[in-house]
């Protein structure tokens, strides 16, 4: 084995050579660079002199419309050479940016491959991306993405085989070297025995934290790779330890993605659903890391936001978790919880469903038309109308039908109040240009017909026609919005017939259920959609007016899938019918009060495929011992053998805490850790906690608007923490009176496995029940003391 690095082994001849290498390749990259920089300025400097002189020579003859053609031609042929040249000039760049990353790094392994039958031994040398010598047409770098470079991550040296485009290609790995290579310069050097070397790993995750998540191309694993390469699964199904390394790999698959169908697939394809927009920011270098383009991301809450925004005063999914905590009495908070755990069940989607193949017969309430204090439809006229579409369509085609009907009535209605007193009114107010454009039409009628009737009474009508079309647009857009249905009166109604909705469901108390209805009722009359019911509601207005779906994104990301219901996923799958789902979560980590839907994807069971990451290579191994113990079936979860300080409780008063709190986060801040975390487990509980340690620490508050992640000391609830990891973490506040319902459990591990090296847990009281639990040689109890 060769084991090298700065300070050991510098002249080892396989090291030297492999030096020489690197420079010889770093050599070609500048004759390229400087050959790309020279194309590039070139098509910006034609890029520049097309739109400079891009009308000169067009001379449009309006009578002449052999010359309209020719100019519209001349138009268009200038525009796809402009548009050719930009997208060169694009490429170009790109080119470079990647070019500027591989000369710092050209590439990170080495395997030696001599395929079946042949007696040459191939070096394959691996980057983030493919270089070609371009005098021989030899790759002196392949892509990671690369077919062959899939011997790297999944096997050892010895047989092996890999699926290429043209079938699958045998042979023998006779080497396969690992190396750190900074500023063109060896920095590390292994040849690993293993999948991939826990030597490179170790370095790998030794080092501190980040402001942004970075590429783990060069130490992905071998489970890992199986998520990222896989191109079969409809559904892809991650259940992945916290620190696994799950949206890593989501990220790479994302690449590797782009490079095999690129010219058929491309970012805008693709779609990433995430828990926050501070976790977006903290994901957010890694494709362009790997020369690709950033995808979309968004969250379910604005998508909620989005759409049921502007009938109601919607509440996220942070407030949801706020007002959850919040609860100080058992018995409050525990029938929150049954509301909420019942709004997102399978059996309340089903009784939705229902409900609505109910009011399809004969229960679909309207809103009126009116205008002016005039009915222009009544709800009574809608009924007897949509009682008389086709009941054989489905419901949103019935819908339709009954739109057109009423825009025909609205048409009418103008018919008759051309002539009331207050359309003359108005007309005596209209400006010159309102008169010229009704003359201009009279002219433009009396060419095709003969002046039978007063030119004047036709302008005055033409007149009125505009006043009623200006002051009944907004009318008719709510109309074509399909805002005539009743969705919320529907909603309402259903919860307002408490014992015919309880009778829905015979296991739960009849008591709970009339609490929900009139909790539920209260909020809709006050405009207010909790966030449990914003999902439903959504899934009720659709299966009435129908759905506007998206067939544009063809692989949907759900990142932190644990947290949502089997209804939010499904709402989520009608929404993106032709996309392939890759979704990631950790059932340990489901911090909502639902219960989780990641496994109960609809409609494609028999497409999707589960994978399973056990080991946790975040954290150290004593912080993956301790927090293990924490969790059902924990005892699965493998560490990383990363060795560090087992997690210190500090045991004070509330007096102490704050104090407490300091020392160990000066005591991180000694070690040079540029990432440190004090998380709380309330945004309230963060807030004051800020305002104690003003002053005392540097440290920066972070609450849901936050959208950028960045180094130092920062304050912030567990909930937000999720998906990100800092160097060392401090619990604030780890006792008893803080965390001991069960979903405080989940949101207590949640938070202890964000620390990647050291985590300490301060107690104002005594430690809560998870801490206790675990064997008393997985942390140290220390006091302010000592």
């Amino acid at each position: 084995m060769v084991a090298t690095s700065n300070d050991s082994h510098l002249d080892h001849p396989e090291r030297v050579q492999e030096q020489q290498y690197v420079t010889w390749v770093v050599e070609r990259m500048r004759d390229r660079e400087q050959q790309l920089a020279n194309d590039s300025r070139a098509v910006r400097e034609e890029v520049i002199e097309i739109r400079r002189n891009f009308w000169d020579d067009v001379t449009i003859n309006i009578g002449n419309t052999d010359d309209l053609a020719e100019t519209h031609f001349a138009i268009r042929q200038q525009a796809e050479v402009l548009a050719e040249r930009e997208r060169r000039y694009s490429q170009a760049s790109a080119s470079l940016t990647l070019l500027h990353k591989q000369m710092d790094s050209p590439f990170f392994a080495r395997i030696d491959f001599q395929e079946q039958g042949q007696h040459d031994v191939e070096r394959i040398y691996i980057g983030i991306g493919s270089f070609r010598d371009e005098k021989t047409d030899e790759f002196l770098v392949y892509d990671w993405r690369a077919p062959i470079s899939s011997l790297y991550y999944d096997h050892v040296p010895g047989p092996v085989s890999f699926a290429a485009p043209t079938g699958a290609v045998h042979g023998e790995m006779t080497l396969k070297r690992q190396f750190v290579i900074r500023s063109g310069i060896i920095q590390v050097m292994f040849d690993a025995a293993l999948t991939i070397g826990d030597e490179l790993l170790m370095y790998a995750l030794g080092r501190h934290s980040d402001s942004q998540m970075r590429s783990i191309v060069a130490t992905i694993q071998r489970e890992q790779n199986q998520i990222i390469r896989n191109d079969v699964a409809r559904v892809l199904i991650v259940q992945g330890a916290a620190g696994s390394g799950k949206t890593s790999a989501a990220l790479q698959r994302a690449a590797y993605l782009l490079y095999k169908h690129r010219g058929n697939l491309t970012a805008s394809h693709m779609l990433f659903f995430s828990p926050n927009p501070m976790f977006s920011s903290f994901v957010s270098t890694v494709l362009p890391e790997l020369g690709e383009e950033n995808i979309e991301q968004t969250t379910f809450s604005d998508y909620l936001l989005h759409r049921l925004g502007r009938e109601f005063q919607v509440e996220d999914a942070f407030d949801h978790l706020e007002r959850l905590l919040a609860e100080t009495s058992d018995e409050s908070h525990s029938a929150a919880v049954k509301a909420v755990r019942l709004k997102s069940s399978q059996a309340f989607a089903e009784a939705l469903r229902v409900y609505v193949s109910d009011l399809q017969r004969d229960g679909l309430m309207f809103l009126p038309i009116r205008f002016r204090g005039k009915t222009i439809v009544s709800q009574k006229a809608m009924s007897e109308a949509f009682r008389e579409t086709a009941d054989h369509l489905r419901l949103p085609h019935r819908i339709d039908a009954l739109k057109k009907w009423i825009l025909e009535q609205i048409d009418a209605f103008v018919d008759q109040e051309i002539h009331e007193a207050w359309v003359e009114d108005e007309i005596e107010l209209m400006e010159p240009e309102d008169y010229q454009k009704a003359h201009r039409e009279v002219l433009r009628r009396g060419a095709n017909r003969e002046a039978t009737f007063d030119d004047y009474d036709v302008e005055r009508e033409i007149l009125a026609r505009m006043v009623l079309s200006r002051h009944l647009k907004k009318l008719r857009a709510r109309v074509k919005r399909l805002g005539f249905v009743d969705t919320r009166g529907m909603y309402r109604h259903w919860f307002e017939r408490e014992d015919k909705f309880a009778a829905q469901f015979p296991n739960e108390s009849v008591e709970d259920l009339r609490r929900i209805c009139r909790d539920t009722v209260r909020r809709l009359n006050d405009r207010e959609l909790a966030y449990e019911d914003a999902t439903p509601y959504l899934y009720l207005k659709d299966l009435i007016l129908g759905q506007t779906v998206n067939t544009s994104v063809r692989h949907l990301f759900i990142d932190e899938a644990q947290d949502y219901s089997i209804l939010q996923l499904e709402v989520i799958q009608r929404l993106f019918p032709r996309s392939r789902l890759t979704i990631l979560g950790d059932i340990n980590q489901s911090i909502f009060a639902h219960a989780p839907g990641m496994f109960e994807v609809a409609d494609f069971n028999a497409e999707r495929e589960l994978i399973t990451l056990r080991r946790s290579y975040r954290s150290t191994a004593g912080i993956v011992r301790f927090t293990r113990g924490m969790t059902p079936n924990g005892e699965d979860i493998i560490p990383f053998e990363r060795e560090g300080d087992i997690p210190r409780v500090f045991h004070v008063t509330k007096q102490e805490q704050i104090g407490a709190i300091c020392r160990a986060v000066e005591s991180f801040q000694a070690k040079s850790f540029a990432s440190i975390a004090i998380i709380c487990k309330t945004q309230r509980e963060t807030d004051e906690l800020y305002q104690q340690l003003d002053g005392r620490l540097p440290v920066r508050r972070i609450d849901k608007e936050t959208g950028e992640f960045s180094e130092g000391v920062v304050v912030i609830p567990a909930y937000l923490a999720k998906g990100v990891e800092f160097d060392a973490v401090v619990i604030a506040d780890g006792s008893e009176g803080v965390y001991r319902r069960e979903m405080e459990r989940e949101l207590f591990y949640t938070a202890c496995t964000r620390a990647m090296h050291e985590l300490s847990i301060v107690c104002a009281a005594t430690p809560n029940r998870w801490i206790l639990a675990q064997p008393e040689d997985t942390y140290s109890v220390v006091s302010l003391n000592e």
